[in-house]
């Protein structure tokens, strides 16, 4: 069971790759898989705050469920002038 996880933009700079998979186990919601990925790129934390979430192509809450085969990314904070 796995999730394929998106990194754009200074998110993808700090988890050293664009794209990973991981094992679904023990992964219950949007926040978790943020988690799991932060274990394995500490840099990802200073975005804790700040990043946008997205499942399967939609914004998410830190709290959306996810499953088998999901998809997550996960995006800088955006601004605009």
């Amino acid at each position: 069971m796995s999730i394929r996880v998106l990194f754009f933009a200074s998110l993808a700079d700090a988890a050293g790759t664009r794209e990973r998979t991981v094992e679904a186990a023990g992964i219950t919601d949007v926040i978790s898989v943020f988690d799991r990925c932060t274990a394995d790129a500490p840099a990802l934390e200073s975005y804790r705050t700040s990043v946008l979430l997205a499942l399967n192509s939609e914004f998410a809450r830190p709290s959306s469920p996810v499953r088998d085969g999901d998809e997550v990314a996960f995006f800088p904070p955006v601004s605009g002038g």
